[in-house]
């Protein structure tokens, strides 16, 4: 190693020290060099101007010593056997990201300083330095370490209050869902309860649909709109007189016409809140046919979204398992059965797969649970 310039280092006027007792304290520099003489005048001069100094003889011993020391400023040779400066900035740059490295050399080249800088040093000089390059060296690499410990420090405390603000505001969210789905549930309950249908009609199309959406391989998150969409197939019948929706015998002509309005009724009613714009073109489509004979827009195969493809399904097997004044509930069986005769005309073959895989003991669990 080159030896330092001892009348270069001899220029005691040139920098004032750092007072004893400022605050902060000045920090431990570790000299890192191969050369003991050349470690022993570095660590003299730094202790002369109120810095802590450590010093290793290698890169390795370095790096090992920065496992369970504090030390946020090195002072470094960039040419040692084995590991050189370079080696020991890479690692210092990737393990200890708050530190900061001045590095030394006797070859003055420009593409050195360049990569070194590159490589994140704090500053590069030239051997053997002024004490006042040296010492100003240092206090600036001293003042990036802070910056950077403070930097790290706030970027913590952020990412710590964005936790705890992202927690509040999903509790928030929670018990705005909870709210919705509460005042969905009672406006459905309230739906059926005026039109007569047996108990829980809607709770139990919701269960028989989100499970043939399951088997089909649909994603949890559109799970939830299309629950949505068959839980409130029918909010639209709000908009039908009782003189039609509750009337005894069969409808006329004009009031199948009134009846049939109540999927765009119903669609009006969604789309404009945010959160059920999704289901509410399950709504407006779950009279549709897959043979293009449904209502109100005789969409036909694809055209229609999936989700009413499905319930579909699921309204006709919940129709056909319920009693009626008129008749009495079918078997599952006897509704799989027409349920799978119906396949490419009124239903969806790919969607009557998928109701096919649920046996009859899963169909009879989800009608008998208890609504949510």
């Amino acid at each position: 190693m080159l030896p330092l310039d001892s009348q270069r280092l001899d220029t005691p006027d040139s920098v004032t020290p750092l007072e004893k007792g400022s605050s902060p304290p000045p920090p431990t520099v570790l000299v890192v060099d191969d050369d003991k003489p050349v470690r022993e005048v570095l660590s003299a001069v730094l202790k002369e101007e109120g810095y802590g100094v450590r010093q290793a003889e290698s890169a390795d011993i370095a790096l090992e010593m920065l496992r369970g020391e504090d030390l946020p400023l090195l002072l470094c040779d960039m040419k040692m056997p084995e590991h050189d400066g370079l080696w020991l900035l890479d690692q210092v740059v990737r393990r200890h990201p708050n530190a900061a490295v001045v590095m030394l050399t006797g070859f003055g080249d420009t593409e050195s300083a360049v990569e070194c800088l590159k490589r994140g040093a704090a500053d590069y000089l030239l051997k053997p330095p002024r004490v006042t390059e040296l010492v100003r060296a240092i206090e600036r690499a001293w003042s990036r370490s802070k910056l950077s410990a403070a930097r790290s420090r706030y970027h913590l405390g952020l990412a710590r209050r964005v936790r705890e603000r992202t927690a509040e505001l999903s509790s928030a969210l929670q018990g705005v869902a909870q709210a919705y789905g509460s005042t969905l549930s009672a406006l459905v309950h309230a739906l059926d309860a005026r039109e007569q249908e047996t108990s829980d009609h809607s709770q139990r199309v919701l269960r028989y649909t989100v499970s043939m959406a399951r088997h089909m391989g649909i994603a949890e998150g559109e799970l939830e709109d299309i629950g949505r969409g068959a839980l409130l197939h029918d909010i639209g019948k709000i908009g039908v007189p009782d003189s039609i929706l509750l009337k005894p015998g069969p409808l006329t002509a004009a009031e199948w016409v009134e009846m049939r309005r109540h999927p765009e009724v119903g669609y009006r009613i969604l789309e404009s809140i945010d959160f059920l714009r999704p289901a509410a073109q399950i709504v407006l489509s779950h009279q549709e046919r897959w043979d293009g004979g449904g209502y109100p827009h005789k969409l036909k195969g694809a055209q229609i979204p999936l989700g009413a493809r499905i319930f579909m399904i699921a309204d006709t097997l919940d129709a056909m398992t319920s009693d009626r004044p008129y008749r009495k509930a079918a078997s599952f069986p006897e509704a799989r059965a027409e349920i799978t005769r119906c396949a490419g005309t009124q239903f969806d073959p790919a969607c009557v797969k998928a109701f096919e895989a649920l046996a009859d003991e899963e169909l009879r669990a989800l009608r008998e649970k208890r609504p949510l």
